[in-house]
């Protein structure tokens, strides 16, 4: 797997010290001096206050580092990948922050990060300082209990401790609201890769066909091994299995993504979860967003706590962490009417023989060259140009009986609005906005024409730049004065003329200029075989 680091020892700092220089870390220190001690804090800290600590192993950011900030975390300790942090750099952010208030630590439930942050709570109380620890077990994969895991649901009660706190809080209370929000915390995760820690010989455990159902957040196997399926059934099958450990009727949900899940599809988690019988009982949501993540794992969690007054205002309280992705209702979307707009068949359907054949005749070479045009355009560009022509060829055809074909004005302006609802790519709306324009003229020559000029004013596209317009111009200036036949020997010329020229717009003009080499514009190609077949026709 291909990965952005210079070396695995070094990534922890380089990425922290990233942190502190972007624009989300500019309310951000760390402690200096010691190699292994990476500790991020808040700039100007009022010791007067309860200070929160939390942290754990990298390789879950934004956890902790980006949940430090007013009204949440005062400091986060960061260890090296995947590992605990070592005793010295949590006892050394207990002692930086910790004023007469004390300290409260958050504290995930591994072994490693129980006994170095147990030890360095001891060895803070020997020198004086309050502290007090709350182990976080909010994952019930494999059930309640002492071994239960410490997962997304940590950021919950650090957000619930953090509110607390900032709000002048004593450490007795910020304790206490933290363990029961504990006790009150229910997480689950789905993913369908495990994870690489950096080791160029992983090989992952799941297949093609396998999701897993409740893996911990550093890999660790789950309850269950599945089947892939579709989204609604996968959410399903979390919230099935979060359900069943709920007591309270209504909920608040944290939609936590674990790394590698792209945006569009985090969002469309959220409108599965309110697809499912549970969402009557959803009341609030957080997220969806990357909070406490497995590098790139492909999969999400879902972690639940029961709406009650002191839990809804801690979550909606304001914080300056960057991370914190707010809380808010959980409901149905909000919409409006959309506008009415112009009728794509505004004229009584009329007919003419001749033109009924010749679009059904045009719209079929251009279905039947498809793949050709594909395949084509897959040298140069994403390989679409042919479905974008066949797709509006279909759409043609499928309406064909609706469009005015007896009146060469109103079959222009209505393939026109045609093409611009249905038809996909550039090449489609510029076509639409040539046959458009050629609505507006009497005359359907000069109409194409004026269509022509209109093309290359929004399109920015010239004669010579490398793009469908250089098959289009010629075959429309042969058409002022002259047949179909003499169009398409035009058209063609100009499509075979894009051979050698340089790309100045369009996907091309990315591509380097030795690919391109002896390939034509797949657009122009396109109207050159549109035109030569109509032409064979007639």
């Amino acid at each position: 797997m291909k990965r952005f680091y210079n070396h695995r020892d070094t990534l922890v700092t380089e990425g922290l010290d990233g942190l502190l220089r972007s624009s989300v870390g500019h309310h951000l220190c760390r402690l200096e001096g010691h190699e292994n001690i990476h500790v991020v804090l808040r700039r100007g800290w009022d010791k007067s206050k309860v200070a929160i600590i939390s942290g754990g192993g990298s390789g879950h950011e934004p956890a902790h580092a980006g949940f430090v900030g007013k009204g949440m975390l005062t400091a986060a300790v960061c260890g090296a990948l995947f590992a605990s942090p070592n005793v010295d750099a949590i006892l050394a952010a207990i002692l930086e922050v910790t004023g007469e208030a004390g300290c409260l630590l958050i504290v995930k439930n591994y072994t490693g990060d129980r006994l170095n942050f147990g030890l360095a709570a001891e060895q803070a109380r020997t020198l004086g300082k309050n502290v007090e620890l709350v182990i976080v077990a909010d994952d019930i994969a494999l059930g309640r209990g002492p071994h239960a895991r410490g997962i997304a649901g940590t950021v919950l009660v650090q957000k619930i401790a953090g509110h607390l706190a900032e709000t002048g809080s004593s450490l007795e209370e910020v304790k206490q609201a933290a363990t029961d929000a504990i006790q009150s915390t229910a997480s689950i995760g789905l993913a369908l890769s495990d994870v690489n820690v950096y080791d160029v010989e992983h090989k992952t455990r799941l297949n093609d066909s396998e999701a897993e159902l409740g893996l911990g957040i550093h890999g660790e196997p789950g309850a269950e091994r599945i089947s892939v399926d579709k989204l609604d059934a996968l959410v399903n099958k979390a919230v099935d299995t979060l359900e069943k450990n709920l007591t309270d009727d209504k909920q608040i949900i944290m939609v936590n993504m674990l790394g590698a899940v792209p945006v569009l599809e985090a969002q469309a988690i959220v409108d599965a979860l309110s697809r499912t019988a549970f969402a009557d009982r959803i009341e609030f949501i957080i997220g969806p967003a990357p909070m406490m993540t497995s590098l790139d794992m492909y999969g999400f969690s879902l972690s639940a706590i029961p709406v009650r007054e002191d839990l809804v205002e801690a979550l909606k309280s304001a914080v300056e962490a960057w991370a914190w992705p707010g809380l808010a209702p959980f409901k149905g979307i909000q919409t409006r009417q959309t506008p009415a707009l112009p009728e794509t068949f505004s004229y009584e359907p009329s007919s003419d023989t001749y033109v009924e054949s010749l679009i059904t005749h045009g719209a079929k070479v251009l279905i039947d060259n498809e793949k050709d045009l594909n395949a084509l355009d897959a040298l140069i560009g994403d390989g679409d140009a042919g479905s974008t022509f066949a797709e509006a060829s279909r759409v043609i055809l499928k309406e064909i009986k609706r469009l005015p074909l007896a009146s060469p004005q109103h079959l222009c302006e209505t393939i026109g609005r045609l093409l611009a609802r249905n038809a996909g790519g550039s090449s489609g709306v510029l076509l639409s906005i040539m046959f458009a324009t050629a609505g507006q003229q009497q005359d359907w020559r000069t109409g194409l024409e004026a269509g022509l000029d209109r093309m290359h004013r929004y399109g920015g596209a010239s004669q010579g730049d490398r793009t469908m317009l250089d098959a289009l111009f010629p075959a429309i200036t042969a058409l002022q004065t002259g047949n179909l036949q003499q169009a398409a020997k035009a058209a063609r010329e100009g499509a075979d003329a894009t051979r050698k020229m340089p790309a100045r717009a369009g996907r091309a003009a990315y591509v380097p200029k030795e690919q391109l080499k002896n390939i034509p514009d797949p657009g122009a190609e396109a109207i050159a075989r549109l035109l030569e077949g109509l032409s064979n026709f007639t």
